[in-house]
């Protein structure tokens, strides 16, 4: 599958559109001024604890406090206090975890008061970004990801991949990791290391040992809160996890940006920094290569599909939902009804593994698919909407349909959804969906015409409106203005003009072309 990243680098945001197949996939926003990164590290202070939560709201700076659950903590989350503590106290001299002694987990089912009192400093890292009112959402779990690997202190497991379905290769991932992992640090192998050595893995837990020392170097004596390491921007880190050798094309509008991916690229694979490109054109960068395009016909409420179905997609509070609709008369005969029905939902479910991906919907989904009453039917469906989910990064949960025919899909949520208004105020209706009928139009222009007789005896009048308005004054015999030459013994002259709204009309005087004012 081919992949291209397409990054346009503006002074305050940078947009990031990832094509398969030339077609769009995701979209990322990033402002270059952001603060609050999922994977940043904080030093935080503890404002209070909420036992009817059984969370604390931690200060990181944020004009809203943070959010801090209990099931977030994690089962080491003593052994992060004490070596907090004792690192911002100078008293752990050392970033490695040889010495250091690992305290007994907590309990599963405790209470958030019994870890934390108020003012204590806590490490954590970002879960989740601020989401409109609310302050971000926080973990004590910390994790520093790198390309192959991701690095875990105070843990001591080695977990590999489900996606690498080797047994053999997993057994070598494995042995591999256990011989060179640093002391009291899990460790989980992602998917890009499969076939990878021993020095490509070493060298990157090495890189990532430098970040954590990075981490412990800054708590001497952190007064918090305060940023200890941040995650990489948005387009580093989607080459991180990306980058495959099926990612054939990375185009860039802005040179510094151009430069900086180039060394990226270098540091993650020498071979591949030729497929970066900086694009120098005179069209926006979007718009050369159909971005733009794909943005204004997929972030509607509704979305069509080449066979002429189409999906409606409505956001709730409490869920999203997405109803498919076929779009076209059913076949009457039943074999051919469920056949078509099945033919729609497939399509239907790749276009909603697409649509969730790109505008990033996260939570609980809904989707009302066409009923089918064939049980193999439904089988497929659910199973070929795993397979279209598959490339999803963010982890997913897919159920088989309810005996209403809905299926359900919760889906990892870590900022909130990506929504672009693609729709304008209709300039005649102002938006609100309703304007007067075209005999009513009439009614205001006749009465309107009928006082400028009256006041303006010996004018020559013209009228200029939209050219449906004209159409319904001349068309026909007698014709609307045939009847008003009889009535006013004067002629009028009607102009039809797009440039009018089919509301708007204007009289004017033909001698002297200004235009006639009715107060």
């Amino acid at each position: 599958m081919n992949k291209e990243l397409i990054i346009d680098s503006a002074a305050t945001v940078i947009q990031i559109a990832l094509l398969e197949e030339n077609k769009l996939v995701e979209l990322h926003h990033q402002k270059t001024n952001t603060h609050f990164t999922v994977g940043d590290i904080f030093l935080g202070k503890v404002k209070h604890t909420m036992p009817g939560l059984n969370a604390a709201f931690v200060d990181t700076g944020y004009s809203k406090d943070a959010f801090l659950h209990y099931t977030d903590l994690g089962p080491r989350i003593r052994s992060l206090l004490s070596y907090t503590k004792q690192s911002i106290n100078a008293s752990q001299t050392s970033h490695q975890l040889n010495d250091f002694r690992i305290e007994p987990e907590i309990d599963k089912g405790g209470k958030i008061e019994h870890v934390f009192k108020k003012k204590d400093a806590v490490l954590v890292q970002i879960l989740k970004e601020p989401i409109s009112t609310k302050g971000p959402r926080l973990s004590c779990e910390i994790t520093i990801p790198g390309r192959f690997v991701v690095i875990a202190p105070f843990q001591d497991n080695v977990s590999v991949s489900k996606k690498i379905g080797n047994k053999d290769e997993r057994t070598r991932l494995q042995t591999i990791v256990e011989s060179i992992k640093p002391k009291n640090f899990g460790v989980i192998v992602r998917t890009a290391a499969e076939g990878k050595t021993t020095s490509d893995i070493h060298e990157e837990i090495m890189g990532l040992m430098a970040k954590w020392k990075q981490v412990h170097k800054q708590l001497h004596n952190a007064k918090p809160p305060m940023k200890l390491l941040s995650e990489l921007d948005k387009t580093s880190s989607i080459l991180r996890d990306l980058l495959t050798d099926s990612f054939n094309r990375i185009i860039v509008n802005d040179e510094e940006m151009y430069l900086h991916l180039q060394s990226f690229m270098k540091s993650l694979d020498s071979k591949k920094v030729s497929i970066v490109h900086h694009y120098k054109g005179k069209k926006a960068i979007f718009e050369e290569y159909g971005v733009t395009k794909q943005i204004k016909a997929s972030f509607g409420k509704t979305v069509s599909m080449k066979s002429g179905a189409y999906l409606v997609i409505e956001h709730t509070e409490a869920m999203h939902v997405i109803d498919v609709n076929s779009g076209h008369k059913i076949p009457v005969n039943n074999k051919e009804v469920g056949e078509s029905a099945l033919k729609v939902n497939l399509e239907a479910a790749a276009e909603i593994a697409r649509q969730v991906r790109l505008r990033d919907i996260g939570g609980l989904i809904i989707v009302d698919f066409i009923d089918m009453k064939n049980p193999e039917y439904k089988k497929d469906l659910v199973s070929k909407m795993r397979q279209y989910m598959k490339s999803d990064r963010a982890q997913h949960t897919i159920l088989p349909l309810s005996k209403f025919g809905l299926m359900q899909i919760t889906r990892q949520r870590s900022g909130p959804a990506l929504k672009i208004d693609t729709s304008e105020h209709c300039p005649t209706c102002n938006g609100t969906g309703k304007i007067h009928s075209t005999v009513n139009i009439a009614d205001e222009i006749e009465r309107d015409l009928e006082f400028i007789m009256r006041s303006h005896p010996k004018t020559k009048v013209k009228l200029v409106c939209h050219p449906f308005i004209e159409s319904y004054f001349t068309k026909g015999f007698p014709s609307k203005r045939l009847k008003w030459r009889f009535k006013y013994g004067r002629n009028v002259k009607i102009e039809g003009s797009f440039a009018n709204a089919i509301l708007n009309y204007n009289f004017y005087s033909l001698d002297t072309q200004d235009e006639i004012r009715l107060s």
